[in-house]
């Protein structure tokens, strides 16, 4: 039908005087697209008549539909109906479930950590639990994703889970009402006198939880607080006006980001409006090679227009943006329709944002560790120091091994300590409701040194212990 509208518009053009190359190039071009129609309606029939196995149509269209689209670049794509679904709940950050962290254990669910305020809180489950049975039916033999798909369902929904508590305990069944979830997008603590702040994704969530975690850490430290550090490592983006809020949070004004589409008139500007969250304070922000699209536009906002300073790795480089086009009565399509630019017109598509400190993951070992070293102090006849206040404060000689240099404040012992390397086991899938795996360690779980978290920290420190002396002045 489509084809014989744009020939009847062809037609229509010769009484209007449109020219006879305008009707050539048209005529051309349908008989072309009829032709390739063609070659693939006789390869469609070909592989569903003697293709080696029995294949539904159905199958063979979606195929043929998301090759056309992933062949065009690495982010465009079709998603059915149950994708489309999954994709929905991941950028809504809510939907209904129990609030558990998962992971797969010896063919087991095994609970990472209860979600606060949530069924599965309130029902008593603990880190370390194995659920064995999901309404009766076994979860051995199950992958993690089956198990997790059919802990979720509609909120006020009734599910029995049944647990076994430790290696000899009896398996004990609990009634769970399915409520309302919402994923934490983002998780806080203070370290020390710095505020340091984790987004691990970007989605509807984010804003909130931001504006919530600011507002925490200015409570809890008040005067003493010298700066923030917003850790993006390992994001791999989001939603668009998400990332475009987050970065307006930091900002006075400006231009966040542009997006560029095929025709220039469909280009958009995003500029920030007056009012800084964090009143100026210094910004670190982490990122490395797993930081893509949505915190690349944060990162290169905040680094163009000079008001934090950004660390760690090269981030991954992924300039475009994807646009979901819902298709009624199937799927949706993920389409690639823009480019992104940072503020000073700068594309990061396949470089990434270089860091203005570039700091790799390291090891701190303490080289001086069974070094003795002597000091003025344990030099004999050495002179005393007049001032008589410091007599009993006379410094020892170095003969025990001194903390690593940049090592952080203890975290919260309240607080999940996010960052790489924190969470549950490797392919650990997060439960209907859950937060991302990522900082969800069972509690009194050893957290390795983050060397570059502490080199922002004393960054961070030093900054602000300079700007107090200029004050001072």
């Amino acid at each position: 039908m489509r084809m014989i509208k744009r020939a009847a518009t062809a037609a229509a053009l010769v009484f209007l005087g449109a020219g006879v190359a305008t009707v050539t190039a048209q005529s051309s071009n349908s008989s072309d697209t009829y032709r390739q129609l063609n070659l693939f309606g006789d390869v469609f029939e070909r592989v569903r008549a003697e293709y080696v196995e029995p294949v539904t149509d159905e199958q063979l269209i979606e195929a043929a539909i998301n090759g056309m689209l992933t062949s065009l670049d690495p982010h465009s794509s079709y998603l059915n109906k149950k994708s489309f679904q999954d994709m929905q709940v991941q950028t809504r950050g809510e939907f209904g479930g129990l609030g558990i962290e998962v992971t797969m254990e010896n063919g087991l669910v095994k609970v990472v950590s209860p979600i606060d305020d949530t069924p599965a809180f309130r029902a008593g489950l603990q880190p370390g639990d194995l659920i064995v049975q999901l309404n009766g039916e076994a979860v051995m033999g199950l992958s993690l994703n089956e198990a997790v798909e059919k802990m979720r369902g509609p909120v006020g929904s009734e599910l029995k889970v049944t647990v076994r508590r430790g290696e000899a305990g009896e398996p004990f069944t609990v009634s769970l009402t399915r409520a309302v979830i919402k994923v934490q997008s983002v998780r806080y603590r203070t370290e020390g006198d710095i505020g340091y702040i984790r987004i691990t994704s970007f989605n509807e969530q984010t804003q909130s939880g931001l504006e919530k975690a600011i507002s925490s850490i200015q409570q809890q430290l008040g005067d003493k607080l010298k700066g923030f550090v917003l850790d993006l490592r390992n994001n791999p983006g989001g939603l668009l006006d998400q990332a475009v809020s987050v970065s307006d949070t930091f900002l006075e004004k400006g231009e966040i980001v542009s997006t560029r589409g095929r025709r220039a008139e469909e280009g958009t500007r995003f500029n920030a409006k007056p009012g800084d969250l964090i009143k100026g304070l210094p910004m670190v922000v982490l990122v490395n090679g797993g930081s893509a699209s949505a915190s690349e536009i944060v990162a290169g906002a905040l680094q163009d227009h000079k008001r934090a300073i950004i660390m760690g790795t090269q981030s991954f480089g992924k300039g475009s943006v994807q646009t979901i086009i819902p298709l009624p009565g199937h799927g949706a399509m993920r389409l690639t329709t823009a480019r992104y630019y940072t503020p000073s017109g700068r594309s990061i598509q396949q470089l990434g944002i270089t860091p203005d400190i570039e700091v790799h993951v390291a090891k701190v070992e303490d080289l001086d560790k069974n070094i003795v070293r002597r000091r003025e102090a344990d030099l004999k006849g050495a002179l005393v120091n007049p001032d008589a206040a410091n007599q009993n404060k006379a410094p020892r000689p170095a003969t025990t091994n001194p903390a690593a240099p940049g090592t952080p404040a203890a975290p919260n012992p309240a607080t999940p300590a996010p960052g790489p390397g924190a969470g549950a086991a490797p392919g650990a899938t997060p439960a209907p409701g859950a937060a991302p795996a990522e900082g969800a360690a069972a509690e009194g779980a050893e957290q390795p040194f983050d060397f570059q978290l502490a080199r922002a920290l004393d960054l961070l420190r030093g900054v602000a212990l300079f700007q107090q002396r200029a004050a001072a002045r």
